[in-house]
């Protein structure tokens, strides 16, 4: 029950979410691109960017983290067990920040 709420309330936010995006695109066309969207744009691009090259070091020093914990628990069943969750997060946390930016780039592909 709660996951059918959530599922409608994403597919609400998705549909208009593609509404806005595809109504913007429309008037950006017909008048040109305002210098606040541009800023905008640049801006997000920016931190796109800062993101991508922030999430890498931090990615391996998550991993390096959670194999040092696993190396160094001595037995200690708990900390196996958080080594291998860090290890598991982080990695699965890199890889959604690369499929965002392999998306965002499809996209930015489609659009010019």
């Amino acid at each position: 029950m709660i996951y059918l709420k959530f599922i409608k309330k994403l597919l609400f936010i998705i549909f208009f979410t593609s509404l806005f995006i595809i109504f913007s695109n429309s008037f950006c066309f017909a008048w040109g691109d305002p210098e606040i969207v541009t800023k905008i744009n640049s801006a997000f691009e920016t931190i796109e960017d800062w993101i991508l090259k922030i999430s890498t070091p931090a990615a391996a020093v998550a991993v390096g983290t959670g194999v040092f914990m696993k190396k160094f628990s001595f037995g200690d069943e708990e900390r196996i067990r958080m080594g291998k969750k860090l290890i598991k997060g982080s990695l699965f946390s890199y890889a959604f920040i690369l499929a965002i930016d392999l998306i965002l780039s499809a996209i930015k592909s489609l659009i010019s």
